[in-house]
């Protein structure tokens, strides 16, 4: 999948926006996909990025989050966190399945279909330049943010 084309997509997002990949053309995009708002790994992923955002920003790279929560759950995590990025809602899990994100996971002894914590950089011509996929949360955005760096 690295240095493929990835196909236009569009989400609603907090703020009222949506989200439209076409869009952000010329930009280098960073989008991770998570379980669910408000849990704990995830809120430390979202501070993570949040902490990073202005020097994301400073190499023109965007943040997009993406879970199967509606927007209104994301607007509550987003105001909470003071996240300074964008959360997208996939409640039919069309850009999950897109990406290959959903996966058979175990929770408390039972297998649930779940988003596999993971993610991926576009560079400025829409192609996938890195994934990274079981993420494991602790480093993570600054591994992210070194990656793009180097685009």
């Amino acid at each position: 999948m690295l240095d493929t084309k990835i196909a236009d997509f569009s989400l609603p997002a907090t703020s009222g926006q949506t989200f439209n990949l076409s869009a952000q053309a010329g930009k280098l995009v960073v989008i991770y996909f998570y379980p669910k708002d408000s849990t704990p790994g995830c809120t430390t992923e979202g501070q993570q990025f949040r902490d990073l955002y202005d020097q994301f920003a400073a190499v023109d790279a965007i943040i997009l989050g993406i879970s199967r929560d509606s927007v209104k759950s994301h607007e509550n995590f987003k105001a909470k966190q003071s996240l300074p990025f964008e959360l997208g809602s996939d409640t039919d899990e069309a850009v999950c399945n897109l990406f290959a994100v959903m996966k058979m996971k175990n929770m408390y002894g039972k297998q649930v279909r779940g988003v596999e914590r993971s993610t991926f950089v576009i560079d400025r011509n829409g192609l996938l330049r890195r994934e990274w996929r079981g993420v494991k949360v602790p480093g993570h955005a600054q591994e992210v943010l070194d990656f793009v760096k180097t685009l």
